[in-house]
């Protein structure tokens, strides 16, 4: 999962796309970029790390245009490399370059036919690094020397053509603008939004909406399945829609734990899904169990907070605060290797004993995907003195991989995988675990928005959309996700430093 953003103003963006990011680093934090324009020039630095410690002051001051655009990353399958952080570039033609959320499940395929037909060298393991060379091939199949709206709206509907799964993507033209477009199926989100200024409009295209807003943009909407949103440098907007079908099938897992609460994606407020997954939640607790003995309702600091409050709310018991998070250990879900997460978890967060003495305590997390971390702060509740932990998860079990952009583990390695939610109790050492329903879930998500025709629920239900998916693929992406795999191909990766400068006059 990775956060994209990019701006047209008229001023320097430099300092719009370091905040932007910020807000966006829940969605990666392995590694950040930004490239700017200015004069024909780009101007490009990324490298592994947090956005604050990526760019500092002295490179801040190179970032210079009012053309830019911006990713955080997290690695999907493979390396973590700093060789694979984006913005990726290509000279041909024009001078592009792009930044991507999502995955291509025909990488392999569209790699060979760049090599062997387009005559394009694909430098890394990146599917982001492949769509950025489809694209510049179609655009430059055209043959225009200034390409127009029509020409690089054909070379998005030529994209959709070729690339199949997710994709979520942000490029810039030398010297002509930004353009955002989305797949067919409108897995990733993305969405744009308009500054009005004496000078003129600006634009952002961002993957949640929280980054216009934190930027002082107003929301215009989401951008559609399969429709390119092309602004000049100038501030003028252009929109389109490039594919020759689409239907809105978003991913769910956005709401359930990647999205800012504060976020509104395909109009549907995550903080409002999050509080119904809370309500639907405790009324299956009191279907199956209407004499409960939960004395006190507890969240997973954070993504889990607004769901446990509308839960105790709903069942009549106390909300407390239980576990103090610390802020400076990253999202355990997305941190490479199982060693570390498992380190993390007691590194994370904190019990305060007094909420835990003595009581029943219901937790509350988004999901369960490994099972480590509930396993670790299930125990932490009984060092702290709770007489009987039980465990919720606003979720549904997470039993498949996912294809589309989130680097859920390999099957073996997801604790719900060919287990029943007894075995998954055990395992986890709860007193009692339950599991929000997929169908209460798709419920909580669906009834603001008519457009959305279905979600994308893979790691539920271990169905695929795009349709292109078979057990043959799982295995080969299986073979990559391991943990011991991804642990072996960091060994011996060297940082690279990386200050990569396209064009700079500074030594």
């Amino acid at each position: 999962m990775c956060g994209i953003v990019g701006i047209v103003s008229t001023q320097y963006v430099n300092q719009a796309l370091y905040d932007a990011l910020t807000v966006l680093q829940h969605r990666g934090q392995d590694a950040a970029g930004i490239v700017t324009f200015q004069n024909d020039r780009f101007y490009l630095r990324k490298d592994n790390g947090l956005v604050r410690d990526v760019f500092l002051a002295p490179h801040m001051r190179r970032l210079v245009g009012n053309v830019g655009i911006g990713h955080v990353r997290y690695p999907t399958a493979g390396s973590a490399s700093s060789a694979e952080a984006q913005p990726f570039y290509v000279n041909s033609p024009y001078g592009i370059t792009l930044a991507h959320n999502g995955n291509l499940t025909n990488a392999d395929d569209l790699a060979r036919d760049l090599f062997r037909t387009d005559l394009r060298h694909i430098n890394t393991n990146s599917d982001s690094e492949v769509l950025l060379n489809v694209f510049a091939h179609e655009l430059q199949k055209l043959g225009k020397l200034n390409p127009t709206k029509d020409e690089i709206f054909s070379a998005v509907s030529a994209v959709h053509k070729r690339c199949r799964g997710a994709y979520a993507v942000i490029a810039m033209i030398t010297g002509y603008g930004i353009v955002g477009f989305r797949d067919p199926n409108g897995i990733r989100p993305a969405c744009y939004g308009v500054r009005e200024t004496e000078e003129g409009n600006e634009y952002m295209i961002a993957s949640e909406s929280v980054s216009l807003s934190a930027a002082g943009f107003r929301l215009v909407r989401d951008i559609a399945p399969g429709e390119a949103v092309y602004v000049e440098t100038d501030g003028t907007l252009y929109t389109q829609q490039c594919a020759e079908s689409s239907r809105l099938n978003p991913c769910i897992f956005e709401h359930v734990y990647f999205a800012r609460p504060d976020s509104i994606i395909d109009k549907v407020s995550v903080y409002k899904a999050r509080l119904r997954m809370g309500e639907t939640l405790a009324d299956k607790i009191l279907r199956e169990c209407p004499d409960h003995d939960i004395d006190v309702v507890m969240p997973i600091p954070d993504t889990s907070r607004t769901s446990a409050l509308q839960m105790a709310h709903r069942l009549g018991v106390k909300f407390r605060e239980g576990f103090i998070k610390n802020r400076y250990i990253g999202r355990t879900f997305i941190m490479p290797g199982q060693k570390l997460r498992k380190k993390s978890v007691r590194q994370k967060l904190n019990p305060i004993d007094l909420e835990f003495r003595g009581k029943n305590v219901m937790l509350v997390d988004d999901s369960i995907v490994r099972g480590t971390t509930c396993h670790e702060i299930i125990q932490m509740a009984r060092d702290a003195g709770a007489r009987k932990v039980y465990f919720a998860s606003a979720a549904p079990p997470v039993r498949y991989p996912n294809v589309y952009g989130i680097d859920m583990p390999s099957p073996q390695e997801l604790i719900a995988h060919d287990r029943t939610v007894r075995e998954i109790q055990e395992l986890i050492g709860a007193d009692w675990l339950i599991y929000q329903d997929l169908d209460d879930l798709i419920s909580c998500v669906s009834d603001v928005n008519p457009d959305i025709e279905g979600w994308e629920c893979s790691v539920f239900d271990g169905y695929y959309i795009t349709g292109d998916v078979d057990d043959a693929y799982l295995a080969r992406l299986d073979a990559m996700r391991r943990d011991e795999a991804r642990e072996a191909s960091q060994v011996g990766v060297p940082s690279d430093n990386a200050i990569i400068d396209l064009h700079n006059d500074e030594d």
